[in-house]
This record gives structure tokens, sequence and C-alpha cells, in this order.
């Protein structure tokens, strides 16, 4: 028999035999890169004070989680760009009036107690972001929601304060809305540029949609989660919308306003915290519109998507285990096994 070469051989080693050049922190950062045109965005309407908004707490995101690793002997894994988008991302959930020390609390918040405590990337059960944004929202109330008119303008530091579109709906109804912004399409308008008070990031819904579309392109996404999150909030909206009428809601301005889709595509379809199975991805896509609409429009807040999220988080693991896909040949073995 000929002897094979060395460099010819076939090689089978134990599965998953299935490879790919993706890493974690090719994912983070392309997910940050995603991110962008919501921050140049952000920071085009609210001016110098939204960027060192955004610069404190990414830089306090990767200091906590580089201080804490590095204070237990652990390896420091900031470089993977996980702490950093935990930042961008709570900067971006943050209203550009805020106290610089905010980002600060909520970035320790977010890295430490939500993430390193529950043992890294990985671990945790809840979106950090979100849960460093819910301890600011629970701590400092009035300071987490004192909004301000989008300046347009990169050399004004200073901005009138006033009311959000969901806080106007919420308080005065559809009629007032429409006074405050003139008719329909000029709403619609401001809605999808960004040109409204709301939190840096989550105003502009055409660079929302701009950077969700790269990680859909990317598969770094599925359609499963935000199509069944804005879809099921879409058709509450559209039935429930309008106080004494069925049916007579307007779907477009909650899809387009407060963090609906910043939460769809960037933050309940997180790795760690969302489903892997696809019909466990839908459900918990149907989770998230329902209460998200149920908050918005029964509860006391205007903004449901940070709870919605959350509570769906908690739910998780039963989403999981309810749908877990059945192992190739178990159920064979079950049988030969009970003869």
């Amino acid at each position: 028999m000929d002897t094979v070469k060395k460099e010819h051989q076939l090689i089978v080693s134990v599965s998953p035999h299935i490879k790919s050049e993706e890493t974690t922190s090719r994912i983070m950062w392309s997910v940050n890169a995603a991110l962008l045109p919501a921050t140049v965005m952000g920071a085009y309407f609210f001016g110098p004070r939204a960027v060192f908004i955004l610069a404190i707490a990414i830089i306090a995101a990767v200091l906590s989680e580089y201080i804490f690793q590095k204070s237990l002997n652990r390896k420091v894994s900031v470089n993977d760009g996980s702490a950093f988008l935990t930042g961008l991302l709570l900067g971006m959930n943050l209203p550009p009036s805020v106290p610089f020390y905010i980002p600060i609390v909520g970035s320790f918040a977010a890295v430490v107690i939500t993430k390193q405590l529950f043992g890294g990337l990985g671990f945790n059960v809840f979106n950090p972001a979100l849960i460093g944004r819910a301890f600011l929202l629970i701590s400092f109330p009035k300071l987490m929601t004192i909004w301000k008119e989008p300046t347009a303008a990169f050399i004004q530091f200073d901005a009138k304060t006033t009311a959000t579109p969901l806080g106007i709906l919420k308080e005065e109804g559809v009629a007032k809305l429409m006074e405050a912004f003139g008719d329909n399409i000029s709403l619609y308008t401001q809605l999808f540029t960004g040109h409204r008070a709301g939190s840096i990031g989550e105003t502009s819904s055409i660079a929302l949609l701009i950077g969700a579309a790269f990680l859909l392109y990317r598969g770094y996404i599925s359609w499963h989660i935000p199509a069944s999150f804005l879809g099921t909030a879409a058709l509450i909206a559209w039935i429930f919308g309008t106080k004494g009428a069925l049916f007579a809601g307007d779907p477009i301005v909650h899809l387009l306003s407060g963090g609906m889709l910043l939460g769809a595509f960037f933050m309940a379809t997180d790795y760690v915290t969302c489903r892997s199975v696809k019909i466990g991805q839908i459900l918990f896509g149907i989770g998230c519109g329902f209460l998200t609409m149920l908050i918005r429009l029964k509860g006391g807040y205007p903004e449901g998507v940070m709870f919605a999220i959350l509570i769906m988080n908690c739910f998780s693991p039963i989403i999981d285990r309810g749908f877990k896909t059945k192992v190739f040949g178990a159920r064979k073995e079950i049988k030969e096994s009970k003869k």
C-alpha cells in the first residue's frame, strides 16, 4: 500500500464538526459598529453633552470590568468588546440631560453587579445595559425622566425641556401629539429621522434600521425576535391604541417612538439572554411586544421596552426547556431500554 502523505491524510475528530471564523470579539465589535449610525445621529441632535455621556458610560464600563477582573486575578477580557457594548447601549438609553455621574453608576451596576458577579460574559441572566438603566431609573427617577429638545447644532450645550412623543401620547392623547408635530407626515418624518426628544440613541429610527440591516445581513441576528416583537406591538397598538375605540390606533407611532427599535434589534437579541431555538425566539419576541404595549397603554410609565425585555429574560430558561431540540436517536434508545 502506498504511503499517504501526512498533509493529505483525512483526520476525523469528535463532533461537532462545524467550524466558523466568527469569534465573540468579532461579533461584539460588529454590533458596536452597527450602533455607530445611531450614535452619530444622537450626537448630532443632542450635541456635545450626549457625546460626553456616551464616552463616560463606555469608559466606566470598560474600567469596571478591568478593575474587577484584575482584583480577583481573573483573565482580563475587555478586548472582546462586550464591556464596550454594554457601556454604549447604556449611554444610548440615557436622557442627554443626566449629570455625568449617572452613566458611571449605571455602568458599574451593569458590568459588575449584573455581569461579573454572575460569572462574566455568557453567565448573566439579564441584559446588563437594561439592568443598569433600571437601577438608575429606580434610584434617580427625576433625573432619568427629564427630556431635552434636540438642538441639531453641535455647538449648543443646552436645550429646552420638553416631553417625548410617548409622554404626550400617554398623558394627553393622540390629538395633542398631532398638534405638537403638525400632522401625520411631519410626525412620522421626525420620528423616522430622530428630531424629537428621547434617549440619546433611540430617537433616529433610520439610523437604527441601518445598523439592524447590517446585523441581519451578516447573520449575527435573525428575524425571529425583532419581527415577532414589532409585529405583536403593532397589532396591539392598532387594536387597542385609541381610548374608547377598537382598531383605531396608530401602530407606526408606537413602532418609531421610544426604545422600540433599539430594544427589538439590539437588546432583545442579546446572545446570552435571548433564546437559541427559533420557536422559542418567536415566543420570546411575542412576550416582549405584548408586555411593552401592556405597560405603554395600561401601566404607569409611557415606555415599557426595558421592563418587557427584563421580564422575558426571567422566562428564557423555561422557554428553552419547553422547546429544546430532541437529541437524535434518543426516542429509539428509550424504547429499546423499555424492552
